[in-house]
């Protein structure tokens, strides 16, 4: 049980950085159907057949490296969703206490809540509020799934430190802003505003003048949303929210983990704290190198390799004050 949901951690997170390429490389309606391409599950029959994949879809003519790039995604998260299938039917046949029933079982409808999500990705064209949605439920499958294997692994803090369940609230608002970010994160890739500020540590021009709060945050009608529906000023603002939401998120995070490492007598704690600020830094950096190199794909890709890191830090960091202090 404990290897079958390491696995499927390491497959969550490919599946999160591959679906992360994806959508960055404009893929994300690669195939313009779902779930296979241009009318076949074998990408290889695609290609084989590019006339008459081209005849079936005329509006979207075949690229082959951007089709590819989502099929490539797509038997990636098949092949989590079947191991996850497995980890519950497994989970059913133990009767001990230490084998969670009910976190396989909601991991088993979060996984066909994500596969709805990225059907309607591609049935509604990319639509905004979908894709973020579809980056979310990639980012809860993986936190769940490192929730369980945390449950299976039985672990008890030496001399109990029980001064540190004064940590545990702070350490669930870090959490909170953290996936507050990813959001906003996830909202501005959607809309294709990663390069709406080109300049650093604000936005060019009289940027505050232009802010559109209600604009940025709105889902405009429209038939297609590849490459974005959103006019500038809008764009804009998502930018500026993400860029300050980093602030925020990261002055919280690094004064979480400079108390937490002060004040715990636990080398557990004084690591894992240890690993959140170093892990808070690289992605800082990581976020000041999309804007001053324009978006290098694999900075951007590591960016939210990277915030997937963050997130699990900071889960076994509450798991470990909440449950095991």
């Amino acid at each position: 049980m404990k290897k079958l949901v390491s696995l499927a951690i390491v497959l969550a997170f490919v599946v999160i950085v591959l679906g992360a390429y994806t959508r960055l490389t404009d893929a994300g309606l690669g195939c313009p159907d779902w779930p296979g391409c241009y009318g076949h599950l074998n990408f290889s029959d695609t290609t084989e057949n590019i006339e008459t994949a081209q005849q079936a879809y005329p509006e979207r003519p075949f690229e082959e490296h951007k089709a590819w790039n989502e099929m490539i995604h797509r038997y990636f998260a098949g092949s989590l969703g079947l191991l996850i299938l497995v980890i519950f039917l497994v989970s059913l046949f133990k009767k001990d206490h230490l084998h969670p029933k009910k976190l396989p079982f909601f991991l088993v409808v979060l996984v066909g809540f994500q596969a709805a999500l990225g059907m309607w990705t591609v049935t509604l064209n990319l639509m905004p509020v979908v894709v973020m949605g579809h980056l979310l439920g990639g980012f809860s499958v993986l936190s769940c799934l490192f929730l369980l294997s945390l449950r299976l692994t039985p672990y008890r803090i030496p001399g109990g430190d029980t001064n540190m369940r004064h940590y545990a609230k702070f350490a669930m608002l870090g959490l909170v802003i953290l996936v507050a970010q990813i959001a906003l994160g996830g909202w501005t890739s959607a809309n294709y505003a990663a390069l709406a500020c080109t300049e650093l540590p604000l936005c060019e021009g009289d940027w505050v003048q232009r802010l559109d709060f209600a604009g940025a945050f709105s889902v405009p009608d429209a038939d297609n949303y590849e490459f974005g529906a959103h006019d500038y000023p809008e764009r804009m603002t998502m930018h500026m929210m993400h860029r300050f939401g980093a602030l925020v998120t990261f002055v919280y995070l690094a004064w979480l983990s400079m108390r937490l490492y002060s004040q715990a007598s636990s080398s557990l704690i004084r690591s894992l704290s240890i690993g959140l600020i170093s892990v808070l830094g690289i992605q800082v950096i990581l976020g000041v190198s999309n804007i001053v190199f324009s978006l290098p794909i694999y900075v951007a890709v590591a960016h939210n390799a990277v915030a997937a890191c963050l997130l699990l830090l900071l889960i076994k960091i509450n798991y470990t004050l909440y449950r095991k202090i």
